[in-house]
């Protein structure tokens, strides 16, 4: 492989050295594609053939020895012994997630090894599972992009999350991270070529083991004064090969903050100018890695207003992981609004009622919600210091939808906990 690697990027060496102010004829550019193409086409697999070695502990016995080929076979790809991180540690996560869906994918609906059906690319991806962590990832390994098919619908204040687990072993074929775009399309279904394509919009590119960076790029006279780029200097948030992260953007307006799991890497108060740029498409790019739970919704609730006005707060900020009643800990900014309502109105008593979609047996999704409409009272009595008395807890199961369970955005909004005033 690495003799292979080695040709190919001499290769690349030899087609792009060209003497100063040498005219290239148009059959010379014809052969350059062809090669150029050719070269990108066995990168692009030898890249596959390396991700599939961190994902299943196989590879090819024709390109090893016999001695490579036990060693990779004893080796298990598990997640980083750290464990996962507590409620506790995000205690100055200030995230809120938007409260209506726009876009939800975890890639359910899609048939493993197919391209998911809500997105489009220029390149390839396909949908898998993992001996990392359950459910399906939609997997790219690749130079160039994947989107969201769909033009968004962005008002001012929207939010954006997803899971990404950054897989490795692709140095050797240029790629060693993998880039983000929030933009505005030029073209509602095609690719928007170029080092800054669309109309403009905010990149955020990660290097395995290396610091976040971030980038706009806004045309025009006076947007483009606006451009701004720089890195995040922190040792903390290099991120691990095989690590799963929680990516969070929150966006007001022009305001753009990022987070990485409980840390808030980037704040850009003037990311999206005025009349510059209005995002309307996510884009995944050039490198190797699998996201899911792909989540866009518009604007946090008014958490005060809800609960105590209307005496009904409906919540898709607490998260769990599939069929399990563990809150997760980017559950903590919804979960301190809701503490800070009821500390700040003692005498109000409330009732936790949780939902599920229909995925799954009628009986175990009753018992699952009441799991989890109990798991929220605890963390709120034990790391917000709520009087238990005030709290009744209540499951429903999958008996009182707010949307037909027929795609993963409307199972989504099935999927929620409610907070009923007393």
């Amino acid at each position: 492989m690495k003799a292979l690697l080695m040709t190919t990027t001499v290769a690349l060496l030899l087609l792009s050295a060209n003497p100063a102010g040498a005219q290239i004829i148009n059959p010379k550019k014809v052969l350059e594609k062809k090669a150029t193409k050719k070269t990108n086409e066995v990168i692009n697999k030898e890249a596959e053939k390396a991700v599939d070695t961190v994902l299943t502990g196989k590879k090819n016995p024709k390109e090893q020895s016999q001695k490579e080929t036990q060693a990779a076979e004893d080796t298990v790809v598990r997640p980083s012994s750290s464990g996962e991180p507590t409620l506790e540690s995000y205690s100055k996560f200030d995230f809120v997630p938007g409260e209506k869906v726009l876009f939800f994918d975890d890639f359910s609906q899609d048939a493993v090894g197919d391209f998911p059906a809500a997105w489009n690319t220029n390149g390839s991806a396909e949908v898998v599972t993992t001996n990392l962590y359950p459910g399906k990832w939609m997997k790219f390994v690749m130079h160039e992009c994947v989107w969201t098919d769909d033009l968004l619908k962005l008002p001012d204040n929207y939010t954006i999350e997803f899971d990404i687990v950054p897989l490795g072993g692709l140095e050797g074929a240029g790629m060693s991270g993998w880039q983000l775009r929030l933009m505005q399309a030029k073209n509602a279904k095609a690719w928007d070529g170029g080092s800054a394509p669309g109309n403009g919009g905010f990149k955020l590119h990660v290097e395995y083991f290396g610091r976040p960076g971030y980038s706009t790029w806004l045309y025009g006279d006076e947007c483009s004064k606006a451009n701004m780029s720089g890195y995040v200097n922190d040792e903390n948030l290099k991120e691990k090969i095989n690590q799963k992260y929680h990516i969070a953007i929150w966006v007001q307006k022009s305001r753009l903050r990022l987070y990485q799991d409980q840390h808030k890497i980037i704040d850009l108060p003037k990311a999206f100018p005025t009349g510059c740029v209005k995002p309307d498409r996510l884009r995944f790019e050039y490198g190797a890695a699998m996201i899911s739970n792909v989540r866009i919704a518009i604007g946090a609730p008014d958490m005060r207003s809800k609960l105590i006005t209307e005496g009904k707060l409906v919540s898709y900020g607490i998260y769990f992981d599939v069929n399990k009643d563990v809150v997760k800990p980017e559950s903590y900014g919804t979960l301190k609004g809701i503490a800070d309502v009821l500390n700040e109105n003692p005498d109000v008593k409330i009732k936790i009622i949780g939902h599920t979609d229909s995925d799954g047996n009628d009986a175990a999704n009753l018992d699952l919600s009441k799991r989890r409409a109990a798991a929220v009272k605890n963390e709120l009595v034990k790391t917000f210091t709520i009087d238990a008395s005030r709290i009744e807890t209540e499951g429903k199961g999958e008996t009182q939808p707010v949307a037909s369970n027929d795609t993963p955005s409307n199972k989504a909004l099935n999927r929620r906990v409610e907070f009923v005033k007393q």
